[in-house]
C-alpha cells in the first residue's frame, strides 16, 4: 500500500482555500476514484493525469487508486489540481519521494502528452497559500511571473510533468523545446475565459490615449471629472447626444494615479480569477475601466452566473471607473443592485454553490440623455417628447441611487467658438493628473493613520466632529438641509465634495466657497439663485 499527499488551490470568488491532495494506492482491480466534491472539469483530469503521467516516461500504478480533496466540504473546480493530482500519484507509486511532495503547492493543468498548461486565477491562489503557511510553489512556466509578485515564496516555473520528476528526483533536468518563435502557443488559452471581459480595459498612462485636450469648452464638467478624480467621488453627467459626456469619461482614467502595489495586486487578483488578465503582465498598474453595454444583466453587473459567483463589471472596476453609458436604458435591478457596492467597496453574492464576498470599491460615472430624444431644454422647442415621458425616462435612475452620486453635472451642448478652437485648447491629461495626484496626496497627509484613503469613503461623522470646515462655510448646505433640499446622506457627501476642492486648491480646510461650490455640483443650481420644489 502506498499513501502520499500534495497541495493545490480552490478558488471561492477571489479567495483561497488550501487543499490537500491525498493519493491512496491498494492492491485490488486497476480503477481510478476521484472524491471531495469535484466538478465535472476536475473529474475529468483523471484521464488527462493518467496520459500525462505514461507520456512522460513513468509508469501508471495498475492498483486500486483513490485520490480524495480535503476538506471534502468545499467544492472544486476547474483543471488546476491536475498537477498536484499527478505529483500524488507519483508518491504514492514511489516515482517520488513522498516527503518532497508534501508540502509543495502545486497549480497547474496537464495536457496528455505531459506538458503544464496555465490557468487563470494563480495570484489570488498563491496568496492563499502564502497565507497559510506554505513557501513552496509550483505553477506553469507562463504564470510564473505572475505567481513571483507574492513576497516570501520560492516559485518554480515548470513546462512538462518530466521536468517536475527530474526536479523532485534531483535528475538532470530535461530541457524541453519551447514552440517555435513565431507561432501561436496554444497553452495561454488556458488564461484568458472568452467574453468575461464586459468591456475592461486598462488605462493608458497620461500622455498615451486619449487626451482631454480633446475636449472642446465643457469647463463644468471637466471641473467636475477632475474633483471626481482627486476625492473618488461618483458623477452623473446629463446632456443631448453630441454634448461629450462620453468623451469626459473615457479620458478619466488615464487622470486617475498608478495603483499602490497593494492596490495593483487586488486589482490583478480580481482579473486573473475572470480570466482577462493581459498575457505578459503579470501585474496591472493603470487603473481598470469598464464599460458595459445597456443590455447588461444584474448578474453581469454585480457578480454570479452558475456554480460559484464569478466577479461582475463592479468587480473588474475595482480600484478604476465604471462607466455605465445610456444609464436610463440599463434594467432598474441591475441599478439598484449597485446601491450596495457604492456604499460598502463590496459585494456579497450568495449562491447555491456557496456566498462569494467580492471586492467592488469603484469611481461610478453615469451618463444620461434628458429625455428619450435626448433634445430636452434646447433651444428652439426641438424636444417633442410628452411632459410624462420625461418625468418617466428621468425617474429610471432612482432616489436611493442619485442620492449616492456626489457630482451631478448638466453638459451644455458645445458652442461654434469652443468647437472650432476659438475659446482656447483645454488643459492635457497630464496636467490635470498631476493636480489630482497632489490633491490625493494632501488627503491621504490628513487622513494617515485611519482606514481612509479618499474623501468619498470617510464617513460623514468623522468629517463633522473630526476635521472641522471654516466657521460659517456650512451656512448655506445646513439651510438646505432644514428646506429638505438636502438629505443627511447628501450633506454628507457635499462636505466630502468640499474638502476635495479644498485639496485641489491647496486650502488647509473648506470655506464657504469650496461648499458653495459642491452645493452647485451636487444640485446643478447655482448658489445664490432661488431654488424651489425639487428634492435633492
Amino acid at each position: 500500500m502506498g499513501f502520499a499527499r500534495a497541495c493545490s488551490v480552490a478558488l471561492v470568488g477571489v479567495d483561497g482555500v488550501v487543499v490537500e491532495v491525498q493519493a491512496d494506492l491498494e492492491p485490488g482491480v486497476p480503477t481510478f476514484t476521484l472524491v471531495g466534491l469535484p466538478d465535472k472539469s476536475l473529474v475529468e483530469s483523471r484521464d488527462r493525469v493518467r496520459a500525462a503521467i505514461v507520456n512522460s516516461g513513468a509508469e501508471w500504478p495498475q492498483k486500486k487508486l483513490t485520490v480524495g480533496l480535503s476538506p471534502a466540504s468545499v467544492p472544486k473546480s476547474g483543471s488546476g489540481f491536475d498537477l498536484a493530482v499527478a505529483a500524488a500519484v507519483l508518491g504514492a507509486a514511489e516515482r517520488l519521494d513522498p516527503r518532497t511532495v508534501a508540502d509543495l503547492v502545486l497549480i497547474g493543468e496537464l495536457g496528455l502528452d505531459g506538458r503544464v498548461r496555465p490557468v487563470h486565477g494563480i495570484l489570488p491562489a498563491v496568496l492563499a497559500a502564502a497565507e497559510a503557511g506554505y513557501r513552496q510553489i509550483v505553477v506553469p512556466e507562463q504564470t510564473a511571473a505572475e505567481a513571483a509578485l507574492v513576497p516570501g515564496v520560492s516559485v518554480l516555473g515548470i513546462r512538462t510533468l518530466r521536468q517536475l520528476i527530474a526536479v523532485l528526483n534531483d535528475e538532470p533536468v530535461p530541457d524541453e523545446e519551447p514552440d517555435q518563435t513565431g507561432r501561436p502557443d496554444a497553452a495561454l488559452s488556458g488564461l484568458l475565459v472568452p467574453g468575461a471581459g464586459i468591456g475592461t480595459g486598462i488605462a493608458p498612462a497620461p500622455g498615451e490615449g486619449p487626451d482631454l485636450a480633446d475636449v472642446a469648452g465643457q469647463h463644468t464638467a471637466r471641473t467636475a471629472l477632475e474633483t471626481a478624480a482627486a476625492g473618488g467621488h461618483h458623477l452623473l453627467l446629463t446632456g443631448p447626444p453630441g454634448a461629450g459626456k462620453t468623451m469626459l469619461a473615457e479620458r478619466l482614467p488615464a487622470v486617475l494615479p498608478p495603483l499602490t502595489r497593494a492596490e495593483a495586486l487586488e486589482v490583478t487578483a480580481v482579473h486573473s480569477v475572470a480570466g482577462i488578465l493581459p498575457p505578459g503582465e503579470p501585474l496591472l498598474q493603470r487603473p481598470p475601466y469598464c464599460a458595459p453595454h445597456h443590455s447588461a444583466t444584474m448578474q453581469s453587473l454585480v457578480g454570479g452566473g452558475n456554480g460559484t459567483p464569478r466577479p461582475g463589471a463592479v468587480s473588474l472596476a475595482h480600484r478604476g471607473v465604471l462607466f455605465l453609458d445610456e444609464a436610463p436604458e440599463f434594467s432598474g435591478k441591475a441599478l439598484d443592485a449597485l446601491r450596495q457596492p457604492l456604499e460598502s467597496g463590496h459585494v456579497v453574492v450568495a449562491r447555491s454553490a456557496g456566498v462569494v464576498r467580492l471586492p467592488a470599491r469603484f469611481l461610478l460615472v453615469l451618463a444620461a440623455n434628458p429625455c428619450p430624444c435626448g433634445r430636452h431644454s434646447l433651444l428652439g422647442d426641438a424636444c417633442e417628447c410628452p411632459a410624462s415621458a420625461v418625468r418617466r425616462y428621468q425617474a429610471r435612475l432612482s432616489g436611493p441611487l442619485l442620492d449616492r452620486v456626489d457630482l451631478r453635472v448638466t453638459v451644455e451642448p458645445v458652442d461654434r467658438a469652443d468647437l472650432l478652437g476659438q475659446g482656447g485648447r483645454g488643459e492635457p491629461t497630464a496636467a490635470v493628473a498631476d493636480r489630482v495626484r497632489a490633491a490625493r496626496d494632501r488627503a491621504a497627509t490628513r487622513l494617515a493613520g485611519t482606514p481612509w484613503r479618499l474623501n468619498a469613503e470617510v464617513p460623514g461623522h468623522e468629517l463633522r466632529t473630526r476635521w472641522h470646515a471654516a466657521p460659517g462655510a456650512l451656512a448655506t448646505a445646513e439651510r438646505d438641509l432644514q428646506r429638505g433640499l438636502l438629505t443627511a446622506r447628501g450633506l454628507d457627501r457635499v462636505l466630502r465634495v468640499a474638502w476635495t476642492l479644498a485639496d485641489l486648491a491647496g486650502h488647509d480646510r473648506p470655506g464657504p466657497d469650496e461648499v458653495n461650490r459642491a452645493l452647485e455640483l451636487r444640485t446643478g443650481v447655482p448658489r445664490g439663485t432661488p431654488v424651489t420644489g425639487e428634492f435633492r
